[in-house]
């Protein structure tokens, strides 16, 4: 046996064992991509950099094994900085989103291409699931909004954009209500001072989370600017009210005809353990409720929606004007997301935004490569008129169109999480020109998309050790170098027995399942 110290705590490990098992055995994560435990292993990421204490060197901790007296450190600022350089290189040439820039573009961040794959195998309740994660009327959006994320549609550079909106209402007219989910009382009260779309939102999210929610409003009926400022040939009444009972579904608690200045408002302090503002635009002085203004607004944190007094938050136009609704939905639901980490005594930081892999515009030359997942073809255009929305074959058409941008792997990719967690700069080593993305889709069972490969090898390494005929192989010499099938076989003689081992191995999703979700 050896004896080691890591991060000053003395460990005895078997002759031979790396420094990275040694730290997994005392429970210390160290970063990897490259390793693999099946594998006989060679450095490739140099992510797993640490410290060697006696001389200040740092060294690959998967590949040096452990040796008599060694006094290791795992993490420092310079060992931080030395793997959010790696990383930073490793994404130089990594080509590919993360998420599909349709849902980085929509204010309530929902999950657009999941989404349409429901609804393209004609899963209508299990999108709208997948909606009302983010977005609490979805019927109504899906007649107003003004679709900033078909603007962002990959597709429109080619044809037409998918009409994401019209999708979002069907799932919201036709998608059969689902059982609520079993939602655990906290015991923690909340009121919610505006009962138009960024209050009902709010109320909707923090009455899952197990607050119970009291819903106030100077009105009689809940709604505001959406009940009295649109047409009801856009927007029916019915259509409105239906996801407003929904909503009070949960067990929020509506409270109408109810004025709200100052004096009740500290009143609702001493009632309740949180407040959330969300009244609409300000009018007049007595509006600002005694916080921190501006002639704009409310002052609220971007982020948190904290406003000058611990217990409000504030969101919607109150902060400053807007007319997207979607805009107020989206902060409706972040905003419990912060009230949660205060009631639970957290840092307050608000909705997690994770790191996004963007590469930026489709060019032309890479839509036959998407196409291969999706349909030919320009909008489908609801018979009836848009006013009436899409029947479910037509949405089923259009859902089709959908060239699925955002990546398969995108929940267990190492190369995100740890990104995520070293704050890198995607762009400090790009160079002008991207490499083209290519999809090899001929596989049953997997896809191979090689301009997401960071070259570290486990897939070589697996085909090899099960013994495929071809597997996979590098190709090419120095900067240019590659990894493929030899021979340029196809990818179904590549991967005959180890598709699934591979892409479940695969750090980056460049080898991942054809089915998402």
């Amino acid at each position: 046996m050896i004896t080691l110290k890591i991060n000053n705590k003395e460990i005895k490990v078997e002759e031979g064992t790396s420094v990275m098992k040694a730290a997994q055995k005392m429970g210390v994560d160290v970063p990897n991509m490259c390793w693999h435990d099946e594998l006989e292993h060679f450095t490739s990421c140099m992510l797993c950099l640490v410290k060697d204490e006696s001389n200040g060197k740092l060294f690959p901790s998967c590949s040096v094994k452990a040796s008599e007296g060694l006094e290791v450190i795992t993490d420092d600022a310079e060992i931080s900085e030395a793997r959010q350089t790696a990383l930073e290189l490793l994404l130089s040439e990594h080509v590919g989103d993360c998420e599909a820039p349709c849902q980085i573009a929509c204010p309530a961040h929902m999950d657009i291409p999941q989404m349409n794959r429901l609804i393209a195998a004609g899963k209508f309740d299990e999108a709208l699931k997948v909606v009302k994660k983010d977005i609490a009327l979805p019927a109504v959006l899906g007649r107003i909004c003004p679709a900033p994320c078909e603007g962002a549609c990959h597709r429109k550079t080619v044809d037409e954009p998918i009409s994401i909106c019209l999708l979002k209402r069907i799932v919201g007219d036709d998608g059969n209500k689902t059982a609520l989910p079993s939602i655990e009382k906290t015991g923690k009260t909340a009121v919610v001072v505006g009962a138009g779309p960024a209050g009902l939102a709010a109320a909707y999210y923090l009455q899952l989370e197990g607050v119970q929610v009291t819903l106030v409003d100077k009105n009689e009926k809940a709604g505001g600017l959406l009940r009295t400022s649109i047409s009801e040939e856009i927007l029916p009444l019915d259509v409105l009210d239906k996801e407003i009972d929904l909503i009070f579904e949960t067990g929020v608690e509506f409270l109408g005809g109810k004025e709200i200045n100052s004096e009740v408002l500290e009143s609702y302090k001493k009632e309740f353990d949180a407040i959330v503002i969300a009244t609409g635009a300000i009018s007049e002085v007595s509006d600002l409720f005694g916080l921190k203004a501006t002639p704009k607004g409310i002052v609220a944190d971007r982020n948190t929606y904290e406003t000058s007094d611990e217990k409000v938050f504030a969101i919607g136009n109150v902060l400053r004007s807007s007319k997207l609704a979607v805009r107020s939905v989206g902060q409706g639901k972040e905003v419990a997301f912060s009230v949660m980490q205060y009631f639970n005594k957290e840092k307050i930081k608000g909705e997690p935004r994770l790191f996004n892999s963007r590469f930026g515009r489709l060019v032309v030359d890479e839509f036959a490569e998407y196409i291969k997942e999706s349909v030919e073809g320009k909008r489908v255009i609801p018979e009836t008129g848009g006013h009436s929305g899409f029947t479910k074959e037509e949405a089923i058409a259009e859902a089709e169109r959908c060239l699925h941008c955002d990546c398969r792997a995108i929940d267990d990719c190492k190369l995100r999480e740890y990104s995520n967690d070293y704050k890198v700069n995607q762009r400090r080593f790009k160079t002008s020109q991207r490499r083209n993305i290519t999809k090899q889709m001929n596989h049953g069972s997997v896809v191979y998309e090689p301009q997401k490969c960071i070259r570290c090898g486990i897939c070589v390494r697996l085909t090899e050790k099960y013994g495929e005929k071809f597997g996979f192989t590098y190709i090419g010499r120095g900067f240019d170098v590659e990894i493929g099938v030899p021979f340029n076989e196809e990818l179904e003689k590549g991967l005959t027995e180890t598709a699934v081992k591979v892409a479940n191995a695969c750090p980056t999703g460049a080898i991942s399942l054809k089915k998402k979700g």
